[in-house]
C-alpha cells in the first residue's frame, strides 16, 4: 500500500514546507511546523460548488456608489449593558463575533447568559459546545440561576453536523464554543490546526452572510495572549473582543479590538459574582484606590476608553536606588516612561538618575494614549517630594519633548465626567480649558511642564 504524502504546515501563518524544518520559511517562527497528510482532490477549489463559497452578494452590474442605496444596520440588544455597549448596540443580523480570551476568566459564561436573556426576549439561539458536555452546560446554567431556560443546545463538533442542525433549528443567535474544536470532514488534519479552525471559520461566516443568522464563535488565546490560529480568523469577522482581566481579580474587561458596526476600543466592565457577571455602570470607582486621606505618588487622570471617560488612578513610587537604577511600570508603557523622566530633568529640573521609579495604574487598567503623561509627571514629582497632591485633584495631557503640555481629545467630556465624581482641582493643557467654567471645578490651564510644576508647588 502506497504511503499517503505528507507535508509540513505552520501552525502560525500556515505556510507549507515538503519537509520539516526548524524554522517556518515563511513566517521565520521556530518549532511550528507540523506533519499532516497532503489533501488529495480534483482539481477544482472544492468551495467554488453550488453549496461553497460563491460571492456573499449576487452579481450586480457597476455602479457608482452615490446610486447604491444606504441601509442602517438594525442592531438586537443582547439584555446585557455593557455587552451591547462593546458590540456597538447589540447583536447585527448575520454578524460574526470573535471572542477571546484567557482560560476560566468567563467567556462562557457570559454568552450563556446573553443567550438565555435574547431566547427570553423571543430570538432563538442555539449553543453549540465542543469542549463541555450538555450536562456541565446546563450545571452551570444552574449555578448561575437560569431556571427554566428554553436556549437550545448541541454538544457537536463536526462542522457539517452542526451546520445541518442550524439548518434544520434556523435559531437567530448561534454560539461556537469554540471555533478550535470544531473540525469539518473535507479536510484529514486534526482539530484546532490551521486549515481546520481557517476551513470551520470560512464556513460559518459564509453561512451567516447567506442566512442572516448572527454567529459567536470562541476563541483560545496564546500564551503572548493572541489568538491561537491564522490571523485571518480575525480578518474574516466583523467583531473581534478580547476579554482582559486577572482570573483572581473580581473585574474582567471586555474590549473591542474591531467592529464593522461600531466603535473599536471600546469597553465593556464586568464584575464576576455567583451568578454570573454583572455589568458596572460607573467603571470609575474601580480604578480609584480608597485613601482615607491624600498620600504622596497618588494622581488621579482621566483616561477615555472608546466613547466612555474613565478616572484611573496612577500611583508612582520613586525611591533611592543602586548602582543601577530601576525603571518599572506596570498598565503604562515603560519606554514613554523613561522619556518622561527625561523630560522632567531637562525642563522641571527634577532628577531621578539615581532612583528607583515605579509606577502603577491602578485596577489592572491598560493605558495606552499619551494623555496620562502629565499625571504620571505629577505622581513621580509627588512621590520624590513625599508631598500628597491636594484632595480633588485630577491632570492630564501630552507632554513633549521639548516640555511643552498638548492637548487631550475630548477635555471637555474629561472636565465634565471629573466634576460629576466630585473632583475640584484640575491641571490641564492650555487648549483643552473650557470657555465657560465648570461648576465646582477650578481649572488651572498650563503650556510647559514647568509651569504645572510650579502650580502645584503653590498647592502644597
Amino acid at each position: 500500500m502506497a504511503k499517503d504524502k505528507t507535508t509540513f504546515t505552520c501552525t502560525e501563518c500556515g505556510g507549507t514546507s515538503p519537509r520539516w524544518l526548524g524554522k517556518c520559511p515563511s513566517c521565520g517562527a521556530w518549532n511550528t511546523l507540523i506533519e499532516q497528510v497532503a489533501e488529495a482532490g480534483p482539481g477544482k477549489n472544492r468551495l467554488s460548488a453550488p453549496q461553497g463559497y460563491a460571492g456573499l452578494a449576487h452579481a450586480q452590474p457597476v455602479m457608482p456608489l452615490a446610486a447604491i442605496e444606504a441601509q442602517d444596520v438594525a442592531r438586537t440588544p443582547s439584555g446585557i449593558e455593557e455587552l451591547d455597549r462593546v458590540l456597538g448596540g447589540g447583536i447585527v443580523e448575520g454578524g460574526v463575533v470573535l471572542i477571546g480570551g484567557d482560560p476560566g476568566i468567563g467567556k462562557s459564561t457570559l454568552l450563556l447568559q446573553a443567550m438565555d436573556a435574547l431566547q427570553r426576549a423571543g430570538l432563538p439561539a442555539l449553543y453549540v459546545t465542543g469542549e463541555e458536555s450538555g450536562a456541565q452546560v446546563a450545571l452551570r446554567s444552574r449555578r448561575l440561576g437560569i431556571d427554566g431556560s428554553q436556549v437550545q443546545l448541541l454538544a457537536e463538533i463536526q462542522l457539517e453536523k452542526i451546520l445541518a442542525t442550524v439548518d434544520a433549528t434556523q435559531p437567530a443567535v448561534v454560539v461556537i464554543d469554540s471555533i478550535q474544536t470544531t473540525y469539518s470532514d473535507q479536510l484529514t488534519s486534526a482539530p484546532g490546526s490551521v486549515a481546520q479552525v481557517r476551513e470551520c471559520a470560512a464556513h460559518l461566516t459564509r453561512m451567516a452572510k447567506g442566512t442572516g443568522i448572527a454567529v459567536i464563535l470562541v476563541g483560545h488565546v496564546t500564551k503572548e495572549g493572541a489568538l491561537a490560529g491564522p490571523r485571518v480568523l480575525e480578518h474574516m469577522v466583523d467583531t473581534v473582543l478580547y476579554f482582559e482581566g486577572d482570573t483572581h481579580s473580581q473585574f474582567r474587561l471586555v474590549r473591542a479590538i474591531k467592529n464593522r458596526f461600531g466603535a473599536v476600543n471600546e469597553i465593556g466592565v464586568f464584575a464576576m459574582t455567583e451568578k454570573g457577571l454583572k455589568g458596572v455602570s460607573n467603571p470609575s470607582a474601580i480604578f480609584l484606590s480608597q485613601h482615607s486621606e491624600p498620600v504622596p505618588g497618588s494622581c488621579v487622570m482621566v483616561t477615555l476608553e472608546g466613547t466612555r471617560p474613565l478616572l484611573v488612578e496612577i500611583q508612582a513610587l520613586v525611591d533611592s536606588g543602586g548602582p543601577s537604577p530601576r525603571r518599572l511600570s506596570v498598565g503604562l508603557d515603560k519606554d514613554r516612561l523613561a522619556m518622561l523622566l527625561a523630560v522632567l530633568h531637562r525642563h522641571a529640573g527634577v532628577a531621578c538618575m539615581d532612583q528607583d521609579v515605579f509606577v502603577n495604574a491602578v485596577g489592572g487598567v491598560r493605558i495606552s494614549e499619551p494623555a496620562a503623561d502629565l499625571a504620571v509627571m505629577l505622581a513621580i514629582t509627588s512621590s520624590l517630594r513625599g508631598k500628597a497632591l491636594p484632595q480633588g485633584f485630577i491632570a492630564f495631557g501630552e507632554v513633549g519633548l521639548a516640555g511643552e503640555v498638548r492637548p487631550a481629545p475630548r477635555g471637555q467630556e474629561r472636565l465634565r465626567e471629573a466634576a460629576k465624581l466630585g473632583f475640584s482641582v484640575a491641571v490641564v493643557p492650555k487648549a483643552n480649558a473650557p470657555k465657560k467654567p465648570i461648576e465646582g471645578l477650578t481649572i488651572h490651564a498650563v503650556e510647559r511642564v514647568e509651569e504645572a510644576m510650579n502650580v502645584v508647588r503653590g498647592m502644597g
